[in-house]
């Protein structure tokens, strides 16, 4: 049994070289965002899930892009209101955001 019951891992990678990467789509601001909704949650979800940061995940052509654990489910995102979906309807409901999915999980 996991510590966790989701592990939600945000891309923040930023290339040097400026080729297309997660932040800059404004992903660390992103990521920062959900981790305050999710404590805003309290211990609905708040004890239960784990918000990090990580290097790329290299799916850097379809956008900024999370992968929630365990169910290895991979999301992209445009906007609060994407993750503010996420966060009521997957982490809180366990249920897939079916809209915001990334082809060939």
């Amino acid at each position: 049994m996991s510590y966790y019951k989701h592990h939600v891992f945000f891309c923040t990678n930023q290339r040097e070289d400026g080729d297309m990467c997660c932040n800059n789509h404004n992903a660390q601001a992103m990521r920062d965002y959900c981790k305050d909704r999710v404590k805003e949650k309290g211990d609905a979800i708040a004890g239960n899930v784990r918000i990090n940061s990580a290097g790329c995940l290299d799916r850097c052509g379809e956008g900024p892009v999370i992968v929630v654990y365990p169910e290895a489910t991979w999301y992209t995102y445009v906007d609060q209101e994407d993750i503010d979906e996420i966060v009521d309807s997957h982490l809180g409901q366990g249920k897939i955001v079916e809209r915001l999915l990334l082809e060939n999980q």
